[in-house]
């Protein structure tokens, strides 16, 4: 048993509360995090309550990205926590600490939720901004989004980038658990529907609007092409589309880049709710080389395993994704995903694994994995 007490040396905020263009050292940042997190006077409800269940101290324990691995993976117990409970207690006081409470898309029970800081937030805006810089997105031009918003963090997310960078921001929402529902139901008649809506709402827009940036699905963009009307307005006007949110195969992907959008600028986009983040497509890789994702490390970190004995596979290899977010905004270590993918070495001098070839298991749990338009 681990009994918590105040750390009379706990000096936290050089650390996590650095500049938010600033990447701490991967040591630094985990050791000043187990400190914040399990400290009594400034850990979550949450997490304290673990502390004696875990058989080790992580003040004392847990120094790298690997170390996280000795942790249980406690995201499904997010589906019932109180999401107040998730808020460190160093945040009391703070009347605009919390920017919003998400949920995950439902996609194998019922949602998850995590609570998203507002500090978290401008701190990976700032990293997005770079990384869009790096990619030739746009600034100053229009964006159209057909992602979900509400209960979902990316519409959020998408909001507050078209703030930062863009002039004008357009949506058309998704309610993916509903497509998901009508697949898991046989409807597929209904969800064939529902994602004709979609594109007509998209038609709208597209129609009338001198749209830069596009974001959407796998799913939804390869309805959008079918229409030779939509494909000329995309390919003419449309400078960047990224695609997320479901599975893109390469055959598809390398079609896309070289035939349907030789002159747009395709880039992917892998994210998780349980991460708070995403991560977007590795720079400058040929039409035919995997898509290749690069964590925001070492805030967050990926590891690719063996699902049955947990251990890496080798480079090369595919396995099961798992994920950890380590900030002052939340601790969610250990997170084994429902997506597998191939093992590929990170940039020099980042912890983890980077992942390439992203696609969902078949089965999740006791649940069959359903990715409809998102």
């Amino acid at each position: 048993m681990t009994t918590l007490r105040p750390n009379a040396t706990l000096h936290p905020n050089s650390i996590l509360d650095g500049p938010a263009d600033h990447i701490p050292d991967e040591t630094d940042l985990i050791e000043a995090a187990m400190r914040w997190h399990f400290d009594p006077r400034t850990g979550s409800r949450f997490w304290l309550d673990q502390a004696d269940t875990l058989g080790f101290d992580p003040r004392e324990d847990i120094h790298t990205a690997d170390d996280l691995a000795r942790f249980p993976n406690i995201v499904d117990r997010l589906r019932y926590v109180p999401a107040g409970d998730l808020i460190p207690r160093g945040y009391a006081g703070q009347d605009d600490a919390v920017y919003g409470v998400y949920d995950s898309g439902g996609t194998t029970g019922p949602p998850k939720h995590v609570v998203f800081m507002t500090d978290w937030m401008e701190r990976l805006l700032v990293h997005t901004d770079q990384e869009m810089d790096e990619r030739d997105y746009p600034r100053r031009v229009d964006w159209l989004a057909l992602a979900p918003s509400g209960p979902h963090m990316f519409g959020a997310f998408v909001r507050e980038s078209v703030r930062r960078r863009g002039r004008l921001g357009f949506t058309v929402d998704l309610d993916p658990r509903w497509v998901k529902k009508c697949i898991a139901a046989g409807r597929a008649d209904q969800a064939d529907q529902y994602a004709d809506h979609i594109v007509a709402q998209a038609r709208a827009v597209l129609e009338s609007q001198d749209i830069g940036v596009l974001i959407t699905t796998p799913p939804l963009l390869e309805r959008l092409v079918r229409d030779e009307e939509l494909h000329r307005l995309i390919a003419d006007r449309v400078q960047v589309i990224e695609w997320g949110g479901a599975h893109l195969d390469p055959d598809t992907r390398y079609l896309l880049r070289t035939e349907v959008f030789p002159h747009n600028r395709l880039v992917g986009r892998y994210g998780s709710t349980m991460i708070l983040a995403s991560a977007i497509e590795r720079d400058g890789l040929a039409p035919d080389a995997p898509c290749v994702y690069d964590s925001f490390s070492p805030y967050v970190t990926f590891r690719v395993v063996d699902p049955e004995t947990g251990e890496p596979v080798p480079y090369g290899s595919r396995g099961r994704v798992v994920m950890n977010h380590v900030s002052k905004a939340a601790l969610l270590p250990n997170n084994l995903e429902r997506d597998e993918a191939t093992r590929v070495e990170a940039p020099p001098g980042r912890p983890g694994d980077s992942v390439a070839d992203v696609a969902p298991v078949a089965m999740f749990g006791d649940s069959p994995v359903i990715e409809g338009v998102y």
